[in-house]
């Protein structure tokens, strides 16, 4: 669909400093990149963590900007282009782009899953879910963006505020009735998200990461909790008990809340019964039902999927009948069985306290019956805090652990190895040896496994990359795995 809006009315009621031009003037697309500006299009210029946009406003206007949107007025302005000065871009380019692209969540049904650890798998779940009951249904996710089963590919857990509305923009128009959406920190402090209603909101847990980013776990937790502190009144809440941070980031919301929990009494009550390699068998309040999924952190998934669903006007039965069908997300404690008798689990977790939810769940599964052989990576470029804790958790669990590459994008593979080697004691090191070559790491694994063992490859999940100094080379876990047998 073609839009077309004039910046008046893009920008009206907003905060401004100064109008320079015919504010009539139509916008015919809306770009924060200035490579992608066409004629008659919005430039917004955005200060980005590396880059200026100001820079760029000159070439935005060569290549056919008819107005732009900034923080600091050019010395000299080009006569028939409009300029829209406002205190903070940022602050104001989720409206802008919302308007622009005729306010789609007034349309469809978002909702947003926050969290450390489950985004993705539960955001998945319920795009699946709901296609499911029939509804034309949009997913903006990690691994990729769909639009009704149209694979839309995705370059962070969450666009910028302008692809964030286009892609909206295009489910509306479509015809998609509900959205389900990974809402990571950084998007919600770099508001990426301004201006989009939500229907409903999900809360997973909290643990340590992108520390890099946010400095301290406060500065975290604070980014989370806004998320929810903005919901309106209309919306509802479904947030975890079971994480103690569970109930402080629904204190100040005006949204309903509703909660779910493994442990205590809440509104979506859970209890694991049984569970092996194959699945396991849930009671959620009261009803019992069997699903294709492994592991207490599963079922955590899987009961705000489904506190999600009633909370969204479906009836419980036919949510637990739907969430029988459901499988895992790739990646995501993905079991692949060797002729040899023994199990290769391909799994996301990045983080110490992920590891610990996979391995804990491998060791409940095995009960004392097999081996679990690790193999773990840390990313580079990003918190070198969580490296020894991921060792340190990683040995804690399993009988042996290799420690190898995973992104190591612009450091030395080595040199993370050895800060993840750092976090580990003499005894601890018994257990250890680094392979920094991945797929060799792979290979040894499998090598030592015998019948009734369990591997976990950890750290990647679905990407099938390695990001080597800058260059994505193929590689996936999956695929080594299965060359292994």
């Amino acid at each position: 669909m073609t839009y077309m809006v004039t910046i008046g009315e893009l920008v009206s009621g907003l905060k401004t400093l100064r109008t320079v031009g015919d504010t009539g003037v139509e916008v015919t697309d809306i770009q924060l990149d200035s490579r992608k500006v066409s004629k008659g299009c919005l430039f917004v210029a955005m200060r980005g963590t590396t880059v200026d946009g100001h820079q760029f406003i000159p070439k935005a206007i060569e290549l056919g900007a008819a107005s732009v949107l900034c923080e600091v007025l050019p010395d000299e302005t080009v006569s028939g282009v409009t300029y829209v000065q406002v205190p903070d871009c940022e602050d104001v380019v989720g409206t802008v782009a919302t308007r622009f692209f005729g306010n789609p969540t007034d349309k469809v049904k978002l909702v947003g899953v926050t969290g450390t650890n489950g985004k993705t798998t539960i955001a998945t779940l319920l795009y699946n879910m709901f296609r499911k009951f029939g509804y034309k249904t949009g997913l903006l996710s990690t691994v990729c963006n769909y639009i009704d089963g149209e694979p839309i590919p995705a370059d962070h857990t969450t666009p910028d505020a302008v692809t964030l509305n286009r892609l909206l923009g295009r489910m509306a128009d479509e015809g998609c009735k509900y959205v389900f959406m990974e809402c990571s920190s950084h998007a919600i402090v770099q508001k990426r998200i301004g201006g989009l209603k939500y229907a409903g909101g999900i809360f997973t847990n909290l643990t340590r990461d992108h520390l890099d980013y946010h400095k301290t776990v406060e500065n975290y937790l604070k980014a989370k909790k806004k998320f929810f502190d903005d919901m309106p009144k209309d919306a509802f809440v479904v947030t975890n008990l079971d994480d103690k941070n569970g109930l402080v980031m629904t204190q100040n919301t005006k949204a309903k809340v509703t909660t779910y929990s493994l442990r205590s009494m809440s509104d979506f009550k859970g209890r694991l019964l049984e569970s092996g390699f194959d699945g396991m068998l849930l009671e959620i309040n009261g009803r019992e039902v069997f699903l294709r999924f492994i592991g207490k952190f599963n079922a955590s998934n899987l009961l705000a999927v489904y506190g999600t669903a009633v909370n969204l006007g479906r009836d419980p039965m036919e949510v637990l009948t739907v969430m029988s069908t459901l499988v895992p997300v790739n990646g995501r404690f993905d079991a692949i069985r060797s002729p040899k008798g023994f199990t290769a689990i391909v799994d996301y977790a990045h983080t110490p306290d992920a590891l610990t939810n996979v391995l804990t769940t491998i060791v409940d599964v095995l009960d004392g019956k097999g081996q679990i052989i690790t193999v773990v990576g840390a990313g580079g470029n990003r918190d070198k805090g969580k490296r020894p804790l991921m060792a340190k958790e990683s040995v804690k669990y399993s009988d042996r652990v290799i420690i190898t590459s995973d992104n190591p994008r612009f450091e030395e593979p080595q040199d993370i190895i050895n800060d993840m080697l750092a976090g580990l004691t003499k005894e601890d090191m018994q257990k250890v040896i680094s392979i920094v070559d991945r797929r060799e790491a792979i290979r040894t694994a499998c090598m030592m496994a015998q019948a009734g063992d369990v591997i976990l490859v950890a750290g990647k999940g679905h990407e099938d990359y390695q990001e080597i100094k800058g260059v994505k080379h193929h590689f996936d876990d999956h695929e080594v795995i299965r060359e292994c047998f």
